[in-house]
């Protein structure tokens, strides 16, 4: 004969349950804005300049090379713009390796926001908050690489709630940080070369924009015709 379990033990652990995505919520939440005012109040934020790279990073070897993309991938994490560490990158190292060490950096950021999403504040937001959840889902989940590849490449949105509300999607994290990857490019080499000295005149950088325009909308346009093949491939099936 099975073990009854007592009322109020049930009660608890049902409540326990019910719990438990909104203390991971309010942990991430409280997390958070700990690091922010961490970071506003060392003054971290206010010294991530030039006079800060030629201190800790220039001429700095391996290790300049990791202590900027620790503080990058921190500072981009949290929301600090992507192109700000950019241009640090150009003027640190150049414009070739800034564009590398800028992606990396602000690379490494979309991880960390993701994962942290991810682990902590997946069920809260699934919970609170499932219409948006499921918005954003089915709008990467068409084709996840290639579909934040166009939100990157486009100039618009915040960096760090991109990465928050991926993370609390159905979307592979490789999918999600890969394209993320290849989106930051176009941009990170265009202030990486602002950061270098490099001139970039008005035109070049409204030619720029124009070309990242026109790749999103080819690339929207393919996804377009992908879906529809997609579904048509269904309902023939389903027929």
């Amino acid at each position: 004969m099975a073990e009854r379990v007592p009322a109020t033990e049930a009660n608890g652990n049902g409540e326990q349950t019910r719990l438990k995505p909104y203390i991971k919520g309010l942990l991430m939440i409280g997390v958070l804005a700990a690091v922010g005012y961490g970071v506003k109040g060392l003054g971290i934020a206010d010294g991530f300049d030039q006079t800060w790279i030629d201190a800790n990073i220039k001429d700095r070897g391996l290790w300049g090379y990791g202590f900027f993309f620790a503080v990058g991938a921190m500072m981009t994490a949290v929301g600090m713009p992507r192109q700000i560490v950019s241009f640090m990158a150009g003027y640190a190292f150049g414009v070739a390796e800034g564009t590398l060490m800028g992606v990396l950096a602000t690379a490494g950021g979309c991880m960390v926001t993701f994962f942290y999403a991810r682990f902590l504040g997946r069920d809260m937001v699934k919970s609170k908050w499932p219409r948006m959840v499921a918005k954003v889902d089915g709008f990467l989940g068409t084709s996840p690489f290639l579909m934040t590849l166009l939100i990157r490449l486009l100039p618009v949105g915040n960096n760090a709630l991109t990465n928050l509300a991926a993370g609390v999607t159905h979307v592979r994290a490789v999918s999600f940080i890969g394209g993320s990857a290849l989106g930051y490019i176009p941009q990170t080499l265009v202030f990486a070369l602002v950061g270098k000295g490099v001139k970039v005149e008005a035109e070049t950088r409204i030619l720029v924009s124009v070309l990242l325009f026109v790749v999103s909308g080819l690339l929207g346009a393919y996804l377009y015709r992908k879906v529809r093949q997609s579904r048509r491939q269904q309902e023939a099936a389903s027929a």
